[in-house]
């Protein structure tokens, strides 16, 4: 008999898990106060090119993600987090020394690859050693920590930035990730035995992609999710620059984010409550229709020039409605791509996962470079992004349905 894989104490665990998965949101959220004195530093010629900072992470995340899941499979879940840990502390130095815009954002592109190590293979470490009950309790703790990071990162990165410069962020991740491989290094022991590991094949990938996309239901919602990261990628990248050059809130910046951050991140909570009753297509319908709605209201004020307080009052509710929305539909987006792929539910999640994000960054790069001093650039591709994605929502059909 092969022995059991020995566990940590769970609550050992479940934090150590949560600040791997953190690490994402943390490279990503810490950054947008950061994005103004890195425009004026290598980009003073054209200031919103410093947007391309988020996107360019997010595009080497979601390339990643391609590779990591069935990297693990074939060597194992610590070599790959450890391997993509080492990657990214790597890119953060060279991020931290860039003197060009153009290191910077081939850095962080490189710093998305790592990431994606620690970020997918967690999830699979964490199959490893719990199912059914178990693992959904540990995996909510280890959200609960994942939703808190969007709200607490831009402030830390605020006061970071205030002490010792832009360039300190990139320490601050360099740490931050250090910490968490040593942790893991020393504490979590191996999880996939070498009797369980498979082959790395290309051949299966593309076999699993090309399932896929022969599907229905799984190509919509892929597409559907594509656009959903669009919408949500475009706001992240554009929404400190409409704070601080529209609305002139950008010292304060940090502290309206972390409280649209947790009213967001109430969102899966609501959609744990409500998802069995009503169905997973009835409240992604439901949320594109009220982000229509919501979205045209900003684009009528914004286009009219209204006074300062509804303008930015109804900006506040449209980017808190774009976390919400997010929150609503990309888990459901994922289980309705997840129906009928349980025989291939690895490489089937690394293919919705990399896809998505990677259509969305092409979706949302061009619109938050549009950025004009306000709002209604990004709107209007919202808006469009939002019709597009309900639209395709309604041609999505049940399992068995003609």
């Amino acid at each position: 008999m092969t022995p059991p894989t020995k566990r940590l104490p769970q609550t050992e665990f479940i934090a150590l898990m949560a600040m791997v998965a953190a690490t994402v949101a943390f490279s990503i959220d810490a950054m947008l106060p950061a994005l103004p004195e890195i425009g004026q530093a290598l980009s003073p010629d054209n200031l919103n090119n410093a947007q391309l900072i988020i996107t360019s992470f997010v595009l080497g995340m979601g390339v990643g993600t391609f590779f990591t899941g069935p990297l693990s499979d074939a060597f194992g879940r610590k070599p790959v987090m450890v391997g993509g840990a080492i990657v990214y502390v790597a890119a953060c130095a060279v991020a931290w020394a860039s003197s060009t815009l153009e290191v910077m954002l081939a850095a962080r592109v490189v710093q998305g690859l790592g990431a994606a190590g620690p970020r997918v293979v967690a999830m699979a470490l964490i199959r490893d050693l719990y199912g059914g009950p178990d693992m959904a309790r540990i995996l909510s703790f280890v959200m609960v920590v994942f939703a808190l990071v969007p709200a607490l990162a831009p402030t830390i990165g605020h006061y970071i930035i205030l002490g010792f410069g832009w360039r300190a962020i990139f320490a601050a991740f360099m740490l931050f990730s250090i910490t968490s491989l040593l942790w893991l290094m020393v504490r979590q022991p191996e999880t996939l035995r070498p009797e369980n590991r498979r082959p790395l094949s290309a051949a299966a990938l593309a076999s699993a992609t090309k399932e896929m996309f022969a599907h229905d239901t799984a190509r919509l919602s892929i597409f559907v999710q594509t656009l959903t990261f669009g919408m949500l990628f475009t706001v992240l990248s554009s929404t400190q620059q409409v704070f601080d050059i529209t609305f002139g809130q950008g010292d304060v910046f940090h502290l309206w984010f972390g409280g649209i951050a947790i009213v967001a991140a109430s969102a899966s909570v609501l959609n744990a409550r409500i998802v069995v009753r009503l169905g997973m297509r009835a409240i992604i319908k439901a949320m594109f229709m009220v982000q229509i709605a919501v979205t045209l209201l900003m684009i009528m004020i914004t286009a009219a020039d209204g006074p300062y307080w509804l303008a930015f009052g109804t900006y506040v509710v449209w980017v808190t409605g774009n976390f919400f929305q997010a929150g609503l539909t990309i888990g459901n987006l994922n289980a309705l791509a997840m129906e009928e792929m349980g025989h291939i539910a690895g490489l089937a999640a690394s293919v919705i996962a990399a896809v998505a994000t990677i259509g969305g960054v092409l979706v949302a790069a061009p619109l938050a470079l549009m950025f004009d001093g306000t709002p209604l650039p990004m709107a209007i591709g919202v808006l469009i992004a939002s019709g597009v994605a309900l639209w395709l929502t309604t041609k999505i059909k049940r399992p068995g349905d003609a």
